[in-house]
């Protein structure tokens, strides 16, 4: 299912999600450049495993003092990287077919529709993005919002994390998003280890909870008259109505 005359395609009832992110060289979409992107893909809501990330060369650009204070990605570093056009064929295979997910995604989505006109490509649709930015402030009105503060709230681990790196907040992005839609189901584990903990002999996803019956049966709530009415009705709808099967055997 996709967007006719855009080049791009996404999700439909396919589960197929990307969270991604950027790093740029500076705030300004219309003049600073892509220098990073890191997407990570889930099928229904759980890691593939798969990801992409690359770093991009930033022609006539240089990184802002201010953005490298974030990233750290330096000019040095960069100089023999690939431009966007190199890697743009790559980049719309992985992500299109999909939905598309950021924080603060406008930030992100306009850098790269920028890159994708500059180059004459079609540009990311705007009906392929959640924002997880506005979800979190629904879900939590008037606490702090940023990925930095999710991850806390959540107890997301987040060591790997020195400075900001696309790839790195790609992936700690989508355990927040699994968190805001819901989290983890109590009873579907990724660990095997972790169910068989639980007395469960089955080395899967699912922790099977033997089912709760009780000491004594409920007492019946129809009086002799309600039987007795009850049937007057069955007998009405014939021989071979389903009801019959239901009545008391005499």
């Amino acid at each position: 299912m996709g967007e006719e005359g855009t080049g791009w395609s996404f999700g439909g009832c396919s589960m197929r999600e990307i969270v991604f992110d950027t790093e740029t060289t500076g705030l300004d979409f219309e003049a600073d450049r892509v220098i990073e992107i890191g997407g990570v893909e889930l099928w229904n809501h759980i890691p593939t495993g798969r990801e992409f990330h690359c770093f991009i060369r930033p022609a006539g650009r240089r990184v802002d003092p201010g953005a490298f204070d974030i990233h750290g990605i330096s000019d040095d570093f960069l100089k023999d990287k690939p431009l966007f056009e190199e890697v743009a064929d790559d980049f719309v295979a992985f992500f299109s077919d999909a939905m598309l997910i950021a924080h603060n995604a406008a930030f992100d989505v306009r850098f790269l529709n920028a890159e994708l006109k500059r180059i004459g490509r079609a540009e990311i649709p705007l009906s392929s993005i959640i924002d997880t930015l506005p979800m979190a402030r629904r879900k939590f009105p008037m606490a702090p919002a940023t990925l930095d503060a999710l991850c806390s709230r959540f107890q997301i681990d987040t060591s790997r994390r020195d400075k900001h790196g696309a790839l790195v907040d790609s992936e700690l992005l989508a355990q927040v998003y699994i968190e805001l839609i819901g989290g983890r189901q109590a009873a579907l584990l990724l660990n095997p280890e972790e169910g068989r903990s639980q007395g469960n002999d089955t080395p899967g996803d699912i922790v099977l909870q033997p089912t709760r019956q009780r000491p004594a049966p409920l007492p019946p709530r129809l009086d002799d008259a309600q039987r007795a009415r009850h049937a007057a009705f069955v007998a009405t709808l014939g021989e071979e109505a389903i009801w019959r099967t239901y009545l008391p055997v005499e």
